[in-house]
């Protein structure tokens, strides 16, 4: 598998090349399983906004990607394969105060939103999580927006759909949010993966009008089926990643 990302300017889309979704990959479960680590800060007194969480997570995952040691003889080349080669499974856990703290220590980044803080950790094997990181609680990502999030409306801005139709904790909605983000990433060429890093990974996570929801998801756009494993039913559509640049190939 090529670890190529936004060095490789080409017109051809990158799947195909770099996802694990191509037809000669191995059958998914059989690969050795990892995750990717994504730890939502959540202070007491100061939590994030829900929508600024979600949107965080999504920008964390394609800045990991893209990051240099991410490709290539990079230090997490290896594992960023190997994680793609298989299911590509996220897991959210939050953090305050100390375990904040020791989870910075950790090699990883961070991503800030307008008000959320996330890190992003290299993947690890499932069964392989840093102590540090495995203590930490996947419950409790039960966030809310406290004021109306606004419509979605900036011209070219990329929109991450949920399902209107799915109750999600934030955490779970924050995996699928970044699952999504990778699926359209997966689908640009590289002068269209070079444009949105440039953007700084502008982007924005919206629900679903309930009324657009069977257009989006069947639209021919890039569509998150989620495996089952926690809180939803398997197969069942979770978010659509409506990237311009693919909207345009439909």
């Amino acid at each position: 598998m090529s670890s190529q990302h936004t060095n490789d300017i080409s017109d051809v889309p990158a799947v195909g090349r770099d996802s694990p979704f191509r037809q000669e990959h191995v059958r998914l479960d059989e690969a050795p399983q990892f995750v990717l680590p994504l730890v939502v800060r959540i202070e007491k007194a100061e939590p994030p906004a829900r929508t600024d969480a979600l949107e965080t997570a999504a920008r964390a995952v394609l800045v990991l990607l893209t990051d240099e040691r991410a490709q290539g003889e990079g230090e997490w080349a290896g594992a960023v394969r190997d994680w793609q080669d298989a299911r590509i499974r996220k897991v959210v856990r939050r953090a305050r105060g100390a375990e904040w703290r020791k989870a910075e220590t950790l090699p990883g980044l961070t991503v800030h939103g307008d008000g959320a803080q996330v890190r992003v950790f290299p993947p690890v094997p499932l069964d392989g999580w840093p102590k540090e990181l495995a203590k930490l609680q996947v419950s409790g990502t039960d966030l809310d927006d406290p004021e109306p999030v606004a419509a979605a409306t900036e011209p070219g801005l990329p929109v991450l759909w949920l399902n209107p139709g799915l109750d999600m904790s934030a955490g779970k909605a924050m995996a699928q949010a970044g699952h999504a983000a990778q699926l359209a990433w997966w689908e640009l060429t590289g002068a269209e993966r070079a444009a949105w890093q440039e953007s700084g990974f502008r982007l924005a996570v919206r629900t679903a009008p309930r009324e657009r929801w069977a257009e989006l998801s069947g639209s021919g756009l890039p569509v998150v089926r989620d495996a089952g494993f926690t809180e939803i039913a398997p197969g069942s559509a979770t978010v659509v990643a409506d990237h311009p640049a693919l909207r345009a190939r439909l």
